[in-house]
């Protein structure tokens, strides 16, 4: 992000008659700000769901776990309430930022229907990321009683009850395919994606960034494939166990 991008945006969300250019600036470095917060906060869950990952190969933890329960992990741990409550609000400033990228073209890429799609598919991304952020403080509600709560529990119980309508087994297939399409368009852009064009920094520094988001996207449309392929499997099958969380 650069300082006129978030000005630009303020600038267009702030009343007709607020054309103070220092409240202007107050407004666009809050912008900038919130979402920087909510870009920690989505690396922090990601970086707690790969730490339990690599646990679990290792043999320390008795099985990998989703994204809420990784969250949930942190309640255990004495400075886990506090992350919980930065995190939850840094996903939600996420979500609020990719509204700005999606209704209000942050990004700037235009009305093609190509920046069409890209930008709706940050509108979903936000939804996500602000589900998410609903779970993380109602684990801070709650959260004695949600760690008995199994998350791939609750994915079959959703499977089971879309099964149960007449033709869900086929809306159940056609879910996995859609997440499969999406993984697989992950590993697409990490493979075509020029994720420096836009960074402010050196080359040396541009190269690292750039390799890790390509590891990063790859391993996400994996993961999203894989989650999609057994959801597919488990409509063939007309079984909800065989949906993995």
């Amino acid at each position: 992000m650069t300082t006129t991008g978030p000005y630009r945006l303020a600038r267009r969300l702030a009343p007709a008659a607020l054309s103070d250019p220092r409240l202007l600036r107050l407004a666009a470095q809050a912008i900038e700000g919130a979402a920087r917060f909510g870009y920690v906060a989505r690396a922090l869950v990601f970086l707690s769901i790969g730490a339990i990952a690599i646990l679990t190969a290792l043999g320390v933890t008795p099985r990998a776990k989703g994204a809420v329960e990784a969250m949930e992990a942190w309640g255990a741990w004495p400075p886990g309430v506090a992350l919980l409550w930065l995190t939850g609000l840094g996903l939600y400033a996420f979500a609020g930022w990719r509204a700005l990228q999606s209704i209000f073209d942050a990004d700037r890429l235009g009305r093609t229907p190509r920046a069409v799609a890209e930008r709706a598919g940050k509108g979903l991304s936000g939804l996500v990321y602000a589900g998410l952020a609903i779970s993380v403080f109602g684990i801070l509600d709650a959260i004695e009683d949600l760690r008995e709560a199994d998350d791939q529990a609750s994915t079959e119980a959703a499977i089971r009850a879309v099964l149960a309508f007449p033709g869900g087994d086929v809306a159940v297939i056609a879910g996995g395919g859609v997440i499969v399409a999406a993984g697989v368009a992950n590993v697409v852009r990490a493979c075509r994606s020029h994720f420096t064009r836009d960074l402010e920094c050196g080359s040396g520094r541009a190269a690292l960034a750039g390799s890790l988001a390509r590891i990063g996207y790859a391993a996400r449309g994996c993961v999203m494939a894989g989650a999609g392929l057994l959801t597919v499997i488990a409509g063939l099958e007309a079984r909800a166990s065989a949906a993995g969380g």
